[in-house]
């Protein structure tokens, strides 16, 4: 028994790349997969390869019998590759044609081959354009500050359509490695509890707040304690889109040198003469080292 063929893939979770090896490489069971996840470029490259190797090869079946298709134009092996072509995609011009049995056999199974590729082909292509795709907007950075006499961590996001996700729900946890009593290195995961978790109606901006309090799995921890444990934060936002009701998803990986202490984020909200909100996006991105009195009093 042969083998198997093991590859080595590598995979990038916010700032770090991760390499896997040992997994046997099976792209025969999971085409889906790959059609799905594979970029436009690639997903296109793939479809144009097939179908010039599939009409190569039937190309050179044809020229096993010599005068087996009718008014073979050009001449020789690219004559039976065009009318390769036009067999299986179904579309027939009527020039050429099978006179033969073994042409009309050959030429029947092409055909079954090429209806049932066009369907395969367009559900793949109907399945990605379908797929709901969210907008979220997730600032480059994660600020810590005091908010209301507590050291807060704060996330910004936002809804990049601007049109209404309903009851949106975001979710916040860590991954840091630790040791256990005996020593044993291990990577573990905390939930980091958010003041205000859902949002009704997510249309524009989203400040999310984790307080730092004696119950949170940051409290103690400093910019040096969080790079040395290598801690990361994932954030999760999903929500329903109110124009399609499908259920949009989307994540947003920090690591421990994302995190700017004793910063704030940009006001991006301001209120007009005439009381019309405006939100400066450009600001988005934007952190501001928190003043001596603010720090004070948190």
């Amino acid at each position: 028994m042969l083998p198997r063929r093991h590859t080595e893939r590598r995979l990038t979770l916010g700032d770090r790349q991760i390499v896997t090896h040992g997994l046997p490489r099976r792209v025969w069971q999971d085409l889906y997969h790959l059609f799905m996840t594979a970029s436009w470029p690639a997903l296109f490259g793939r479809f144009a390869a097939l179908f010039v190797l599939f009409n190569l090869a039937f190309a050179a079946l044809y020229r096993l019998q010599p005068g087996g298709i009718a008014n073979l134009n050009p001449p020789g092996y690219w004559g039976y590759f065009f009318f390769s072509v036009e067999t299986l995609a179904t579309v027939g011009y009527g020039d050429m044609h099978p006179q033969s049995l073994f042409a009309h056999i050959l030429a029947a199974f092409e055909i079954f081959i090429g209806m049932m590729s066009v369907g395969l082909i367009a559900g793949i292509m109907f399945a990605r354009f379908s797929r709901p795709f969210a907008r979220f907007l997730f600032a480059d950075h994660v600020v810590i500050r005091p908010v209301d006499g507590l050291q807060t961590l704060m996330l910004r996001a936002a809804n990049a359509r601007q049109n209404v996700i309903m009851e949106a729900h975001a979710e916040l946890r860590l991954i840091r490695d630790e040791r256990t009593v005996e020593g044993l290195p291990m990577r573990r995961l905390y939930d980091l509890p958010l003041r205000r978790s859902q949002h009704p109606i997510f249309a524009f901006g989203w400040t999310l707040l984790h307080v730092i309090d004696e119950s949170s799995p940051l409290h103690g921890e400093s910019e040096h304690s969080l790079m040395l444990s290598r801690a990361n934060l994932l954030l999760s936002v999903s929500g329903t889109d109110e124009s399609t009701g499908q259920t949009l998803m989307a994540r947003k990986h920090y690591s421990s040198g994302a995190i700017r202490w004793n910063h704030t984020f940009a006001d991006i909200l301001t209120v007009g003469p005439d009381g019309t909100d405006r939100f400066d996006y450009t600001k988005f991105h934007q952190v501001e080292p928190v003043t001596l009195d603010e720090r004070d009093s948190g």
